[in-house]
């Protein structure tokens, strides 16, 4: 069974080195941007099975990164988990024609919850603590 794969967007290095250790862990091989541009090249390299991708980013909005990355055909049914701090009412109006399996805050939830969420959005069983 080959690994799953899993990229993650996001401009905040130490959070983003966060995420990848922890999904490492998990037995996710990871691929990282720190910019939607970045994003985009990286999700087409490396086709992951899902990404996690934040939204306030310098250059391309996470939005604007999901929008392009659904237009392809390479990315239009990459599963997408936005993982933000914006509240749902700040969010983009256009997220909910994008194609977003979760929407999470990043205050309200720890590393270790949001690798649950991946394994959960890709009918992975729980990990044991």
């Amino acid at each position: 069974m080959k690994p799953l794969r899993a990229t993650v967007i996001e401009d905040d290095l130490p959070i983003q080195r966060l995420y990848k250790l922890k999904l490492e862990q998990s037995g996710f091989v990871v691929s990282v941007a720190s910019n939607g541009q970045d994003g985009l090249r990286i999700i087409k390299e490396h086709t992951p099975d899902i990404v996690l991708l934040d939204l306030r980013m310098p250059g391309m909005q996470g939005d604007e990164t999901l929008a392009r990355l659904r237009e392809t055909e390479w990315g239009a049914d990459i599963r997408v988990i936005i993982l933000t701090n914006l509240s749902r009412d700040e969010a983009p109006a256009r997220l909910r024609y994008l194609g977003v399996s979760r929407y999470i805050v990043k205050a309200h939830h720890t590393p270790a919850q949001i690798v649950e969420v991946v394994r959960e959005v890709l009918g992975l069983p729980r990990t044991r603590h």
